[in-house]
C-alpha cells in the first residue's frame, strides 16, 4: 500500500451544506444560505450560518455559536463575496441538526427571538469535489468535499417559508444542484 501525506496546511474540517433558491432557472436568487458546521478550526469547533432571503427582506445575516469562528470564516476562508463585511451583526444561536442524507436533513437555528429551519431533501448521487491549493490563481486555498445534491429544500424563519426552489447545475462532470450537502469538507492552504 502506498502512504502519501498531504503537505499543505489544515484550515478547518466539517460540513458546509448550501441553499441558493431561484424562482426560475437563472433567475434571481431568493435565498442564498451557507451553513457551516465546523469540527476543527483555529478559532476552535461551532456553527455558522450566513443568510440572505426574501424571509430575512433580502438583509444579509449571520448566525453563530462561536463569534470568533464566524469572523474567521469571513476573514480567511470567504475572502470575497457579501458575507465577508466583518461590520456586519452576528446573532448568537442555538444549532441542532437531525435527519440523515437517505431522507431529509434538517439543520436548526434558534435565537431569542427567531427559529430559523432549513431543510434538504430528494437527494441525488453523491460525489466528491477537490480544489486543490494555489489552483486558483492569487488564492493559496484548496478545499475536498463530499457533495449530496438536493433536488428540493425547504427554509423557514419563524414560520414564514421562503420562495424559490434549488435547480439543476453542472458541477465538473457531475449535475449536481443549487442545493445540496457539503459533508466531509476540509480547507487547506499551501504551506
Amino acid at each position: 500500500m502506498s502512504l502519501y501525506t498531504d503537505p499543505n496546511q489544515v484550515r478547518l474540517t466539517g460540513e458546509n451544506s448550501y441553499m441558493r433558491l431561484h424562482v426560475e432557472a437563472q433567475g434571481p436568487m431568493t435565498t442564498r444560505g451557507s451553513h457551516w458546521r465546523i469540527l476543527l478550526s483555529p478559532r476552535g469547533p461551532g456553527h455558522v450560518l450566513f443568510l440572505r432571503s426574501d424571509v430575512t427582506a433580502a438583509q444579509r445575516r449571520i448566525y453563530s455559536d462561536n463569534l470568533a469562528l464566524a469572523r474567521w470564516l469571513q476573514e480567511d476562508i470567504l475572502a470575497a463575496g457579501e458575507f465577508t463585511h466583518t461590520t456586519l451583526p452576528v446573532t448568537h444561536g442555538t444549532f441542532t441538526r437531525y435527519g440523515d442524507s437517505r431522507s431529509v436533513w434538517t439543520e436548526t437555528v434558534e435565537t431569542t427571538t427567531e427559529r430559523l429551519t432549513l431543510m434538504w431533501y430528494d437527494f441525488g448521487e453523491p460525489f466528491v469535489i477537490t480544489v486543490p491549493p494555489g489552483s486558483v490563481p492569487e488564492r493559496p486555498l484548496g478545499w475536498s468535499s463530499v457533495f449530496v445534491p438536493a433536488r428540493r429544500t425547504q427554509l423557514t424563519l419563524n414560520g414564514q417559508v421562503a420562495t424559490g426552489q434549488p435547480f439543476p447545475e453542472q458541477r465538473g462532470d457531475r449535475m449536481s444542484s443549487t442545493a445540496g450537502l457539503a459533508l466531509s469538507e476540509t480547507w487547506l492552504r499551501l504551506p
